[in-house]
């Protein structure tokens, strides 16, 4: 199995010592020093680049003119966890919005949320976890094939929203083609130690002339996990309990020109939401401040301390979510003269969650959305090859019951995108435009607010040396906002938050530079990106009071500078050891000089790895920085080092029937350790060293 240039995520900081601008030096000497050092590895042949189906025109990361990490094989065997934030984390410029143990997305160069999209194989992943970081992402890891990670602006022809980045998990659940011997399948089961978890996923594939199906199940059990030592909280998080299943159904023709497929997929989650607070339910705004009614006077007192105490015990509220998908794929090849292939992806989504509390359901959420994407891909013209395309989406969402803070919201999106590469020599550049329009009706006040705009990117890639790039892309893109960020209004007390939203809010608009230097062969390779996106118009929760824990949040825009760097440096020592250093850091603010809230710190490792025969392993350092930079009521975090392992034995490699046995432990030393970019950091704590143990065969 192919092993690219995924690079884990690096924590750049420093024992309490390590400045973000010492890091961004030296990151940047790093990669100079792999300039100097650099040499053609001996005889060892290259591996085919792993092409980047997200890409829009099949290209090799090599190609790309921003960052782009492609997991796949054993390091995404490897790599996978319960939830998308969690399998992402050790990828460059990532971390994860971490929610107890049910509910994680991916967090990409400080934005999350709607700048970050999730999709499956090209189609919008509709779930609500745009909505809130309590909510579940409606995608299962251990069933995906390859994880690919867009950042910046190249994910502008998937929405000019998503500035952050786009996540596209790609799986088998629509078969593209005949399996050479009628069949073939997967299947893998492991354990978790931190929190007893027992999980397991089975894939199988079959097909005859023009037909093929396939099938495909998964399942998760996992208790409260266990944390760091030391925390006053106990020796696990009350209510971090997981449990998934779900299974996919699909069936294909498939002709010499393409195939056309669908797949019906479900998937249910039940698991808790960590340090909910019950006393807050009388919280409510005046104004610019906040009233929490319950709390003002001395009787309230002994009430307060019963129900934390009733609490503590176990009374947890608990997500009840079943998603109900159906997708459709397509694809046909030279369909008429001039295009060379149009595919097609689309999905409907039924999508629902239940909040329960003592058993009895608090808040209902639903989500009724469809996504089409139809993009035709052109022969040259003039030397210009590229793609064009149209997306539409609507979006039903609904929240009934005690949480309901935002009211009934229809969505509904249309977008028209175009891009374009041209060749010559050692240069390919590239130029993307796209123009949406949006409109966000709130169903019981009868308010509609439309917004549209035009995004556009250009880059250039040049292949200086046999091995070496160097790329520069500059993009501008308009962000609608979201009906949340127009129409919330209520009390949200799984992050304990009141948030009031804005129907005046108009588009985002940012204008991001990325300049990136790569080496891809010999024994030292590296990878280094910088950029700086300069957002007009930023829109975010601005904390205004704050009492009792709880926060009164208003949808605000103000300027704000995004500054960053990713790197990564591997030297190959031997024959089959090699030495990482990888590392990132991003800085946020407002133009006024305040600091964002929940913004990753800098990270810093080092990684050694070895492969010897049927065996392959690495042990890791990652050291993550005391974050500092807080915005107003917002806490400082703790810095923290995690030692981390890996361990694989390879059996049947080359033949029909591989399989893999590997262990992996993380967080050796049992650290007590808090995320900086969760709402509830102080009541539910990173893992604790967690173990675990997977089989996985291929067939």
């Amino acid at each position: 199995m192919k092993h690219i240039s995924i690079s884990r995520k690096a924590d750049v900081s420093s024992v309490h010592g390590l400045r973000p601008l010492s890091v961004s030096i030296f990151l940047m000497f790093a990669g100079g020093a792999g300039v100097v050092q650099a040499q053609q590895r001996d005889a060892a042949p290259a591996l085919p680049e792993v092409v980047v189906s997200s890409s829009g025109l099949a290209l090799g990361v090599s190609d790309m003119t921003t960052p782009v990490s492609v997991i796949e094989g054993d390091a995404l065997v490897r790599s996978r966890a319960a939830t998308l934030g969690e399998t992402l984390e050790g990828e460059p410029g990532i971390t994860s919005s971490h929610f107890g143990a049910g509910a994680s997305r991916p967090v990409i160069r400080g934005m999350d949320g709607p700048r970050v999209k999730l999709l499956s194989d090209g189609s919008e992943i509709q779930d609500a976890s745009t909505v809130s970081p309590d909510h579940a992402v409606a995608s299962e890891p251990l069933l995906a094939t390859q994880i690919e990670v867009l950042r910046g602006p190249s994910a502008l022809i998937y929405g000019a929203g998503a500035v952050g980045g786009v996540v596209n998990v790609l799986d088998n659940k629509i078969p593209t083609a005949i399996p050479e011997k009628g069949y073939e399948g997967s299947a893998e089961v492991r354990y978790g130690s931190a929190a007893n978890e027992k999980a397991g996923a089975v894939s199988l594939t079959g097909g005859a002339g023009n037909i093929a199906a396939h099938v495909e199940l998964s399942g998760r059990n996992a208790g409260d996990y266990d944390v760091g030592r030391g925390w006053s909280g106990g020796a696990n998080v009350p209510g971090s309990f997981n449990r998934t299943s779900g299974g996919s159904l699909g069936l294909s023709w498939i002709g010499s020109q393409g195939y056309l497929g669908f797949a019906v997929t479900q998937q249910n989650a039940k698991y808790g939401l960590p340090g909910h607070n019950h006393d807050i339910e009388g919280c409510h705004p005046h104004g610019d401040h906040l009233h929490c009614g319950s709390h003002g006077g001395h009787e309230d007192h002994s009430d307060h301390d019963h129900d934390h105490e009733e609490h503590a015990t176990g009374d947890v509220p608990v997500v009840d979510m079943r998603s109900n998908r159906l997708d459709v794929r397509g694809e046909l090849r030279n369909p008429f003269s001039g295009f060379s292939v149009i595919r097609m992806r689309g999905g409907l989504t039924d999508y629902r969650h239940d909040e329960i509390e003592g058993g009895i359901v608090g808040t209902t959420f639903k989500n009724k959305a469809y996504d089409l994407r139809v993009e035709a891909e052109h022969q040259p013209i003039a030397g210009w090859k590229g793609v064009l395309g149209v997306q539409t989406s609507q979006r039903k969402f609904s929240a009934v019951g005690e949480e309901a803070y935002v009211q009934p919201t229809v969505t509904r999106k249309t977008g028209l995108f175009l891009l374009e590469e041209y060749r010559i020599d050692d240069w390919r550049f590239e130029a993307a435009l796209r123009h949406d329009r949006q409109t966000a009706e709130a169903e019981d006040s009868r308010i509609e607010r439309g917004h549209s705009g035009t995004s556009l990117s250009l880059g250039a890639v040049w292949r200086f040396q046999p091995g070496y790039a160097a790329g520069l892309t500059y993009s501008r893109a308009s962000r609608a906002p979201t009906a949340e960020e127009l129409y919330a209004r209520g009390l949200h007390m799984a992050t304990a938050t009141y948030e009031i939203g804005s129907a005046d809010l108009r588009n985002e608009v940012s204008n991001n530079f990325d300049l990136s230097l790569r080496k891809s062969s010999g024994p030292t390779t590296f990878d280094v990106t910088a950029y700086r996106n300069r957002i007009k118009g930023y829109i975010y929760g601005q904390t205004l009071d704050a009492q009792d824990g709880v926060q009164l949040l208003q949808y605000s825009q103000r300027d704000a500078t995004f500054t960053g760097v990713e790197a990564k440096l591997r030297q190959q020592l031997h024959k089959a050891v090699g030495l990482t250093v990888f590392g990132d850091v991003v800085r946020a603010k407002l133009n006024d000089g305040s600091h964002l809230p929940r913004m990753a710190p800098a990270r810093l490792g080092v990684r050694l790895d070895s492969r010897w025969r049927e065996w392959d392993g690495n042990i890791e350092w990652v050291q993550v920085a005391r974050q500092k930079r807080v915005a107003e009521f917002e806490s400082q975090t703790a810095g923290y080092g995690m030692l981390n392992l890996g361990l694989a034995y390879n059996g049947g490699r080359g033949t029909a029937h591989e399989w893999q046995v590997y262990l992996k432990a993380r967080n050796l030393t049992n650290r007590l350790a808090y995320s900086a970019t969760s709402f509830i950091k102080d009541a539910a704590p990173l893992m604790g060293r967690n173990v675990v143990l997977g089989m996985r065969v291929s067939f």
